[in-house]
């Protein structure tokens, strides 16, 4: 059955899939063409007739990516689809209805690969269950997040915001409501809506945000922004200027992004926030965690939190867990922390008995996505008028001979509530060989709408007192400020 819906720019054709209506490749931006792949998003061009919207369109230039002997296929998708009118959205409806929540949602993928095209971001469960699901490419690399002279920062945060701005116009024509917006995104997507939170133009265009293993420590400043842009430059052989840039087709600049690993972005002040596993973040002069303790994003309630072991995915598939030493230990904390040796000790005397591949992962992933996510929370949960909830994912999957674990993206499939889907599991995929439970899946992804429609999720919220958190797997478990000592020592 066919749909057609008239949004502020032309009307489109999407397709009814069981109880959702599906709309893709929407655009809610011009295209990024030549100078202006690094200038503000502009509006796109009005259209006639009705345009189609039942197939996926381009995405963001972007080079395949792959995590060691890891298929992550359904997260990052399948890599470079071309075109320039990429600055889309999908929209996943219900079949009937008006006054719906709306989310709007903003993969990961390192700030360099990801798209709406990925199988895991499928929001048919969320049409079914009365929410108007919207998902959002936006410029990823050298385009989406290099610093430029001459250019605007952040650039793929700016398309992230004129999409919510496309929402707050277009939701009612899909059945939701435009005063009743959830922002959320995982990894490199929820640093991004940490970066909404805290950018004032943002203001009102959203309710409620989920940061799903982000982190509101995870910007750049503009000195270590500056090294990437200067390797940037050297690679292509041009001026480290937005004027030089403009004229280096998107093919030079994504293989160009491929070879910016390696920078040393340590500085007399700061130590690499992604600990050199990406070239590109937010850049900003002030941390988003800061800024929302001074007050921004104080009106919005927040869901926020992270997997119990973020740190496996960067160290199970690529081979290098089970054969962590001391020194591996030692050097994942002097990459991450300026007293190494107090950090190590803390994390020993708090995991008795945890071995050199554990303590190397727990400090990977506090240093990623861990501290960043409760400084945060505490920020926010500073401000009253809104509420703050924190979350603990903690169901191991068992990949990789089940040392996978609840490594970085495990939660993902659970929010979605596409657990069952056979691409996720096998002996190398997200959800390992066999079945996933689906009682975890559905209460999940219940938990998320739940937060949508009404700001709570079902737990008590987080202040900087008891620091309530939900421990999510095959129990819900409700504890107090775990594992204080390593909060305090990050802070």
């Amino acid at each position: 059955m066919i749909d057609i819906v008239t949004t502020t720019r032309g009307a489109v054709r999407g397709v009814r899939r069981g109880a959702a209506r599906v709309f893709l490749n929407i655009p809610y931006a011009a295209p990024p063409r030549g100078a202006g792949r690094f200038a503000p998003p502009e509006p796109h061009e009005p259209w006639d007739g009705v345009r189609d919207a039942t197939a996926p369109g381009p995405n963001a230039p972007q080079s395949e990516r792959r995590i060691g002997e890891m298929d992550m296929s359904a997260y990052f998708g399948a890599g470079w689809s071309r075109g320039e009118d990429y600055l889309t959205v999908s929209v996943f409806a219900p079949a009937s209805g008006e006054g719906l929540p709306v989310m709007v949602f903003v993969h990961g993928g390192g700030f360099v690969a990801g798209s709406t095209r990925s199988p895991l971001y499928d929001g048919s469960a969320f049409a079914r269950d009365g929410v108007v699901l919207v998902t959002v490419n936006y410029r990823l690399g050298i385009a989406g997040f290099l610093d430029l002279p001459g250019a605007p920062a952040n650039r793929g945060l700016l398309d992230v915001a004129a999409a919510l701005r496309w929402v707050r116009e277009n939701a009612a024509a899909f059945g939701g409501d435009p005063s009743n917006v959830t922002l959320f995104g995982q990894s490199a997507g929820a640093t991004i809506v940490g970066g909404v939170l805290a950018t004032p133009e943002a203001a009102g265009l959203f309710q409620r945000a989920i940061v799903q293993s982000g982190s509101g420590l995870g910007a750049f400043t503009r000195e270590q922004a500056m090294r990437v842009t200067e390797k940037a430059a050297e690679i292509l052989g041009v001026a480290p200027h937005a004027a030089a840039f403009a004229g280096v087709p998107d093919e030079h600049l994504v293989e160009a992004a491929t070879r910016l690993g390696g920078i040393n972005l340590r500085t007399a002040t700061r130590r690499d926030p992604l600990i050199g596993l990406s070239p590109f973040s937010l850049v900003l002069d002030t941390q988003p965690a800061d800024a929302v303790t001074a007050g921004l994003g104080s009106g919005v309630d927040l869901l926020v939190g992270t997997t119990s072991e973020e740190g496996n995915l960067y160290l199970v598939p690529v081979g290098t867990y089970e054969g962590s030493t001391a020194a591996d230990v030692h050097e994942a904390a002097a990459r991450s922390h300026p007293d190494p040796a107090g950090l190590v000790e803390t994390y020993r005397a708090s995991r008795p008995g945890a071995s050199h591949a554990e303590l190397r992962s727990a400090i990977m992933g506090d240093a990623l996505f861990g501290a960043g996510s409760r400084a945060l929370a505490s920020a926010h949960a500073a401000h009253p008028g809104s509420g703050t909830y924190v979350y603990e994912f903690t169901w191991r999957s068992p990949a990789l001979g089940g040392r996978l674990g609840a490594a970085h993206t495990v939660e993902l499939p659970f929010v979605f509530d596409l657990a069952h889907r056979p691409e996720l599991h096998g002996p190398d995929a997200l959800l390992g060989p066999g079945e996933a439970p689906a009682d975890l899946a559905t209460r999940v992804h219940e938990t998320w709408i739940r937060f949508a429609r009404t700001g709570k999720p079902g737990w008590d919220s987080y202040d900087t007192g008891r620091r309530a958190t939900m421990r999510i797997g095959t129990a819900w478990t409700q504890i107090d400020d775990p594992r204080p000592e390593e909060r305090r020592v990050w802070t």
